[in-house]
């Protein structure tokens, strides 16, 4: 019979849209996490035999409906908000180091889990009546808390396995076994990831960042894999926990965490973003990011005004600010304090209100500008004081 963790898991509203299938298996992470007494965080559902036809019965007992892949041997079930992917077991060869793998259809359960990363991931429980299978050795390891890779040539087949390895580094606080710690390094120094597409590499890197930080950064940095995937990569992992904790909700803390553990200029940071194809928005993101001695030099003076720190900062990306409050001192203290407070100011009179008063264009403009300024220095506390100055900038020498 199965134990508490995986009857839990056997009533997850994915595995009870699948009673009754008897070649339906839930297989990988999500049996990890349920053996360690973690939510998964997705179900992951394998089927030794027509996939599709299985995803079509279980929408059917829904009342939803499938969207199938037959080529791919997959199917999405959509029933309301739940929505599942199920996808036949397969086999995997490579024809070369970093290849994309050439995939059978339809092999048995045991080829599917041996296409897996590591051995606590090569694990299934099957939904019809709890059995577990298992990689052997994957209990083990699960509870010695290590990675194993499964074959000596993991890394060279998968180089982006390199970087999987240190992102369940750091999501499960395990540790690479000795064997395989040596076959990273190894696979690292022997050139594994010029076998590799940047963009592959690149949306590895992106989950990577999602993982509990600084821990991500720490684990990237082994093996010699953040040197040679990263260059300028310098993590700091006090200077890390601080960014991060500067960064707002509205921030981006996956590129903050990136960005404070890159000392380079922003031409070579666009580049390192662009072969790592991240998005633009995120490049522009990385690159400004290099600014961050320039920033916290402005903010240092000690006679500046919250005002002059609004000029300084209100074109920049608060992750900018983050890595600036991140380094401490006067500067740290201010960009902290425009992340917090001071970005949120906005004057109690409206465009309407200067419009009104006989402005039009850039006048209106310039007018908030000068009240938010007012307002922010303690110059004009109240509506009819930040009027007065509005007026006052766009009309110089005019009356309120």
């Amino acid at each position: 019979m199965p134990g508490p963790a995986l009857e839990r898991l056997r009533r997850s509203p994915v595995a009870a849209a699948l009673a009754g299938e008897p070649a339906a298996w839930i297989v990988g992470g999500a049996v990890r996490d349920a053996l360690l007494g973690r939510p998964p965080a997705e179900v992951d559902v394998v089927v030794e035999g027509d996939a599709v036809a299985v995803a079509r019965r279980a929408a059917e007992r829904l009342g939803g409906h499938v969207v199938a892949h037959d080529r791919f041997g997959t199917a999405t079930v959509r029933a309301g908000a739940l929505v599942f992917d199920v996808a036949a077991t397969r086999a995997e060869t490579y024809a070369r180091p970093g290849a994309l793998p050439d995939v059978t259809l339809g092999a048995p359960l045991a080829a599917d889990l041996a296409r897996r990363d590591f051995t606590v991931n090569a694990m299934a429980v099957r939904i019809a009546d709890g059995e577990l299978t298992a990689w052997p050795g994957a209990e083990d390891d699960l509870g010695a808390g290590v990675l194993r890779v499964l074959h000596d040539a993991a890394f060279i087949d998968d180089p982006t396995r390199l970087l999987r390895l240190a992102r369940y580094t750091a999501r499960l606080g395990f540790t690479p076994e000795p064997s395989t710690a040596e076959l990273a390094a190894a696979a690292v120094a022997d050139g594994a990831l010029e076998t590799v597409s940047g963009a592959r590499l690149g949306a590895e890197l992106r989950r990577l960042l999602r993982e509990p930080q600084p821990a991500a950064m720490v684990a990237v940095s082994g093996f010699g894999l953040g040197a040679t995937l990263l260059p300028g990569f310098a993590p700091d992992p006090e200077f890390v926990a601080r960014a991060l904790a500067a960064c707002p909700d509205d921030g981006r803390g996956d590129l903050v965490a990136l960005a404070a553990c890159l000392r380079l200029p922003p031409g070579p940071v666009r580049r390192l973003a662009d072969r790592l194809a991240f998005p633009a928005g995120d490049r522009a993101v990385l690159a400004a990011s290099t600014a961050r001695d320039g920033i916290a030099a402005a903010l240092a003076p000690e006679a500046l005004a919250p005002s002059g720190v609004r000029e300084v900062l209100r074109r920049r990306s608060v992750e900018l600010a983050a890595l600036v409050a991140a380094g401490g001192g006067r500067a740290g203290e201010r960009a902290a304090r425009w992340i917090a407070e001071w970005r949120h100011v906005e004057p109690a009179i409206t465009g309407h209100d200067l419009l009104a008063a006989g402005l039009e264009g850039p006048a209106v403009g310039a007018g908030l500008e000068a009240a938010i300024a007012a307002r922010l220095d303690g110059r004009a506390p109240d509506r009819a004081a930040q009027l007065a100055v509005a007026l006052a900038a766009a009309r110089p020498g005019g009356a309120p």
